[in-house]
């Protein structure tokens, strides 16, 4: 009888997550659709992306609400105004974009993403034009990200990545980071900011039968400075920004 009832709780559970995955993406492109005239005038130049990035955050809360989620921000200490930022974080749900603009509230960011998300629909029209692309088989292409990253830091904007360089295995709690954002940190003596997503794999990881409304925490550490830094400290740098988010991860998990 014990079986039969898991069975059944199984089976109801998948039209649910069919839907909610369904849902999600119809938010994601109808919302874009509903706004679209003014986000394409805010990204026509340059110096219009500070417009662009407010409309993404109203965007991302629309999504995040449409999908019964609720956030809370944990923030140590305030960022500088007028100061550029890395931003990274844990990357393990594809609400990950969304909470990342919902979190940072003053400091436009660009995202460094792979190119591959240009091919999404509508969505990776914009995307395209804000974010800093790059191929990951490519040596050259991640070459030329720090060269477009210095020039979108130059204009005032701060630069966010997810260090994993890719969504880990359901599995595995925090994949190993790469270097490259604690490395355009140290070049560019700006600092990092590392922040942990403690609920976003529930929330709507990539397995396709996943996902539920519900609470998304989000933790900020206090910025790192790289100032003292020379690029000898990057692994050190690395290694100090997966241990607090790893731990933090770890943490909660026994909570």
């Amino acid at each position: 009888i014990f079986l039969v009832v898991l069975s059944v709780m199984k089976f109801i559970k998948y039209p649910f997550w069919i839907f909610y995955r369904i849902w999600f993406y119809a938010l994601v492109a109808g919302i874009i659709i509903l706004m679209f005239p003014f986000l394409f005038i805010s990204v026509l130049k340059p110096r219009w992306y500070p417009y662009f990035f407010k409309l993404a955050r109203i965007w991302a809360k629309c999504i995040l609400i449409g999908m019964g989620c609720y956030w809370r921000v944990e923030r140590p200490e305030a960022l500088v105004k007028g100061q550029s930022y890395v931003f990274v974080a844990n990357h393990t749900s594809m609400t990950d974009i969304m909470l990342m603009l919902i979190a940072v509230k003053d400091h436009p960011f660009v995202f460094i993403g792979k190119k591959e998300l240009v091919k999404i629909p509508i969505f990776g029209f914009f995307y395209k034009r804000t974010s800093i692309l790059v191929d990951r088989s490519s040596a050259q292409s991640r070459k030329a990200v720090f060269i477009r990253a210095q020039k979108r830091i130059k204009e005032g904007a701060s630069i966010c990545i997810f260090p994993e360089g890719g969504v880990p295995e359901e599995s595995v709690i925090l994949d190993r980071f790469k270097a490259g954002a604690s490395r355009l940190a140290i070049n560019h003596k700006i600092p990092l900011v590392p922040m942990v997503f403690l609920d976003n794999k529930q929330r709507l990881s990539y397995t396709f039968f996943s996902g539920s409304p519900g609470k998304m925490r989000v933790q900020i550490f206090p910025a790192i400075s790289t100032e003292h830094l020379s690029t000898d400290g990057t692994s050190e740098l690395t290694s100090e920004v997966y241990d607090l988010i790893s731990n933090a991860l770890i943490a909660d998990l026994k909570a």
